[in-house]
């Protein structure tokens, strides 16, 4: 007998954000298909929490090369269905210096995983979504969802790549929303702020407002199943949000003029 619960789409599943994601879709009964470049880990993972097979499902794909995410998400379908819920959360941080060569091709790299892989990660769903909606006249077809970042609201001295990369992410899921909301698929924003995973274990300067990554899964839960449209997590991180949009130049230039640098190197 077919398994009807519903399914949910993650990419960057392999740890941190992903991962918690996971834990709460599964809590709330949905099937899992879980994607990541390290499928072992994922693997691994299920076991140690006694998810079966049955749940979850793992699928192995670079997001940085659409043909990889767009064959698993082509499997995904073909072997689960079309999921109720997409989520782009793969993402990668890495200080870059524009003054030297070699680190236009960390740029080129932060942009083509934080942001052409969510556009590949998308890409597969559209139609099926689109589709489902009009064979169901008053339903979602489905709901997309980009895990953006704060750092996407301005651009933080010696956090080009991963500033631009975000408000890019930003940017793009505020025209995919505007595009295919007529055709009835949802798009949903989510922008979190500090969170407790291996990505921010690795920054060497103050983090306001940590938050622990199940914390930020149960608050993305919620903002997804209300389909909200944009959201910064945590809430009070929400508020410096709101400061910073409209905060002068000459004042965020002040404020900022001392910020630590995203360290080089891979991420």
């Amino acid at each position: 007998m077919q398994d009807l619960s519903p399914l949910v789409f993650i990419s960057g599943a392999s740890s941190g954000i992903g991962q918690a994601l996971a834990m709460r879709y599964h809590q709330a009964g949905w099937r899992l298909a879980l994607v990541s470049r390290r499928v072992p880990e994922m693997q691994a993972w299920l076991a140690q929490q006694g998810i079966p097979a049955s749940q979850a499902q793992c699928f192995g794909a670079d997001v940085s090369q659409a043909d990889s995410v767009i064959q698993a998400a082509h499997l995904c379908m073909q072997q689960l269905g079309l999921p109720q819920v997409v989520i782009a959360n793969a993402g990668i941080s890495q200080g870059m210096d524009s003054a030297v060569r070699e680190d236009l091709a960390v740029l080129h790299q932060v942009m083509a995983t934080n942001v052409m892989g969510m556009a590949a990660t998308f890409h597969p769903f559209i139609q099926a979504m689109r589709e489902r909606a009009k064979a169901q006249p008053g339903q979602v077809g489905g709901t997309l969802v980009g895990i953006a970042s704060v750092a996407g609201i301005r651009g933080l001295p010696g956090h080009a790549a991963y500033c631009a990369s975000k408000a890019a992410a930003i940017s793009y899921c505020e025209s995919l929303r505007g595009e295919l909301g007529p055709a009835g698929v949802k798009v949903v924003t989510l922008a979190p702020g500090y969170i407790q995973t291996p990505l921010t274990a690795k920054n060497r300067f103050p983090m306001p407002f940590l938050m622990s990554a199940p914390a930020f899964a149960e608050e993305a839960f919620r903002a997804i199943e209300r389909a909200e449209s944009f959201r910064v997590i945590p809430a009070p991180m929400a508020w410096v949000a709101r400061v910073l949009r409209v905060l002068p130049n000459a004042l965020f230039d002040r404020a900022f003029k001392n910020q630590v640098r995203k360290q080089r190197g891979p991420d």
